[in-house]
């Protein structure tokens, strides 16, 4: 096992929907991919670029926005800043005909290539961009892994830096969740995390940036809840968060896990529709965390309470990447939701005052339930069954918070079983089950 701690400020990254791997990921690499070039002094002398799209990035790339994303960061578009409209439609525009200038150079549909079947790269999301002269030599070429979560590397090097996610090694003295409340002592697992942010980050730098990370977990939110209509496609698939929350705080009762529900359901759709949010551990999941972190804020958690949620989740979240995955391609589902349940579950019980012992056991519980839960999305799209899952975890995690906080933190199966179980299943599953679309949901739901 690997004894890494991935940053908060790293871990929930701002981007741009529907997806951490599939977008956000192929940005940061053409962004990368750009800045080598003109690094080495040969932007001026490209007259073609090529981007070649394997394994899961090409079977779902196009319902991702992958071909967009890739192209923007070619354009050195950032995915934290820029206006997400300036992303989406470069491939419509292409498969309609049109010439694009990429970076200054006229780019033609030929120019992407989609492998699916070639899934021997290092990791099922694998793309190469190739930078070639007015005679076509090629003056660049590079292969990038989209890791899940937004984080990109290259085969047999560190992760990639672009004002991008980097996985951050701190201490080597725990490298599971076992061995890292053992050492505790008085410390919550908050505390623990701080003691690495402010090592990385310094303490102003720490407290901003999970403010900022707040901030924009919050907007997506409220604006899912003001924003109706119909989701981009081909699916039709109506926006219902607006409407859903409207009836229930309408009704005379609303309970908790129905609220929940809602707010992450306004994430996904946010995500869905190519907006900004925050990668929880990754897009495809990003409802559950800021949903549930939603649901302590309305019962008052201030911003000390806000921090310590987050904290906590990225000590759980960054056990589960280093030992198992976040990523759907690699693991399926259960990477994603599951992760993000387990995240959630775990920083919400530390916020109710939970102990290290049950804020563990809370995570294992909600991970648990989401094992052997597979990556399906319905015509490579982030929506069905996607939004719905959000929704149902979100609620999951509350449940599980509940009956760990009923309990003294003593159960059975420990939440690094249940991480190392995981493991064991993504590997054990098949590849039409690990975001492909060529098989669940993807297959059986009649789409034309």
């Amino acid at each position: 096992m690997t004894p890494t701690y991935v940053s908060a400020l790293e871990m929930f990254s701002i981007g741009i929907g529907p997806s951490s791997s599939h977008t956000v990921g192929p940005m940061r690499a053409g962004e990368c991919f750009a800045s080598g070039l003109a690094k080495l002094g040969l932007r001026h002398r490209v007259a073609r670029y090529k981007v070649v799209l394997y394994g899961s990035l090409a079977a779902t790339g196009v319902g991702h926005s992958t071909p967009d994303a890739a192209l923007a960061g070619l354009d050195s578009l950032d995915p934290a800043t820029c206006d997400p409209a300036l992303v989406h439609g470069r491939y419509a525009r292409l498969e309609a005909g049109e010439t694009l200038r990429v970076a200054g150079v006229p780019l033609v549909l030929a120019d992407i290539e989609f492998k699916p079947r070639v899934r021997d790269k290092g990791h099922a999301n694998a793309m190469s961009f190739v930078a070639l002269d007015a005679v076509g030599e090629v003056l660049k070429e590079q292969l990038f892994l989209s890791i899940g979560g937004g984080f990109i590397v290259q085969p047999g090097a560190d992760p990639v830096q672009v004002d991008a996610p980097v996985e951050r090694v701190v201490g080597s003295d725990y490298a599971s969740m076992d061995e890292l409340l053992a050492g505790l002592g008085a410390r919550s697992l908050a505390d623990f995390a701080r003691e690495a942010e402010e090592a990385l980050h310094g303490v102003d730098g720490l407290e901003t940036g999970l403010d900022a990370i707040w901030e924009n977990m919050k907007a997506s939110v409220e604006i899912g809840l003001r924003t109706e209509g119909t989701l981009p496609g081909g699916l039709r698939v109506p926006r219902r968060a607006a409407a859903l929350h409207r009836h229930l705080l309408a009704a005379d009762e609303h309970p908790a896990e129905s609220l929940v529900s809602a707010y992450a359901m306004a994430v996904n759709e946010q995500n869905a529709g190519g907006g900004r949010v925050v990668t929880a551990p990754t897009n495809g999941a990003a409802g559950v965390v800021p949903a549930v972190l939603y649901h302590a804020v309305q019962r008052g958690a201030g911003r000390e309470k806000v921090h310590e949620f987050l904290l906590t989740a990225c000590v759980i979240g960054s056990l589960i990447k280093a030992n198992a995955s976040i990523s759907g391609a690699e693991g399926g589902c259960q990477a994603e939701v599951g992760s993000a349940c387990a995240m959630a579950a775990g920083a919400l019980t530390a916020v109710r005052g939970g102990t290290p012992a049950q804020v563990e056991n809370a995570a294992e519980i909600a991970l648990e339930h989401h094992l052997g839960l597979t990556c399906d999305p319905v015509a490579g799209l982030v929506q069905i069954p996607c939004i719905e899952r959000n929704a149902v975890a979100a609620s999951t995690a509350l449940l599980a918070s509940r009956m760990a906080m009923l309990g003294d933190g003593s159960h059975l199966v420990s939440l690094d079983t249940a991480i190392e179980t995981m493991r064991q299943t993504g590997a054990d599953m098949s590849e039409k089950y690990k975001e492909t679309s060529t098989g669940g949901l993807a297959v059986t739901v009649p789409y034309c």
